[in-house]
């Protein structure tokens, strides 16, 4: 899969969103949104309004951004979620909360995504007492995802517990800060799915063209 190398703040100003892509940045004034809140690039306050299928694009766009997948990959899971029973956007929103990488982020073992899936990818975290160092695994309802014994002194991992704890964790999540562990208490639904707003339809109707 392709690598994004350019500033991620870049993609929150394109999206016109926050998408929580450099941690704790993105909570403070240092935050790209909150200093320059248009397009990035020479025309970027002059661009136009987006309609129709521009802004289908933009909502797939945006929802790749925040789990950072590209796109062969993002079309893999929306056959997947098309498979399923049940609403295809629901299930592919479910999909992509249920990614390991996500689970560490959501839980506060890391500071985003991109962190996350590094810590997973250099072997620090366990699932249910084994190594797993794919960010892409799916987790089910009972797994305990845990930092390892050796990795529990990391700086970056305790610095993002601490801000998890003032913060909290989704209800689908249960968070043992002293065990430096996290259970899945159930499957994520989509009410949970809240911290930034997503049309999951648009992307629906941009795949269903």
């Amino acid at each position: 899969m392709g690598r994004y190398r350019e500033s991620v703040c870049r993609l929150c100003r394109r999206e016109n969103t926050k998408l929580f892509l450099k941690g704790e940045r993105c909570f403070t004034e240092k935050c790209a949104v909150e200093r320059r809140s248009y397009a990035p690039g020479e025309h970027g306050k002059r661009r136009g309004r987006v309609q129709g299928y521009g802004i289908q694009l933009r909502e797939k766009q945006k929802v790749k951004r925040i789990y950072g997948l590209g796109e062969k990959q993002f079309r893999l899971y929306f056959a997947k979620a098309e498979r399923q029973q049940g609403k295809t956007g629901d299930n592919l929103l479910i999909m992509l909360e249920r990614r390991l990488d996500n689970v560490v982020y959501r839980s506060g073992f890391a500071s985003s995504r991109a962190q996350a899936r590094q810590l997973i990818s250099h072997g620090h975290l366990r699932v249910d007492g084994k190594k797993v160092n794919i960010p892409s695994f799916l987790v089910k309802g009972g797994n305990i995802v845990a930092v390892r014994e050796k990795s529990r002194k990391n700086p970056y991992i305790l610095e993002s517990l601490d801000i998890a704890k003032s913060r909290g964790c989704p209800r689908w999540l249960e968070l043992d800060g002293e065990k430096f562990q996290s259970t899945v208490k159930e499957l994520p639904q989509r009410e949970d799915i809240s911290t930034i707003p997503i049309q999951e339809q648009l992307i629906v109707e941009l795949y269903s063209k």
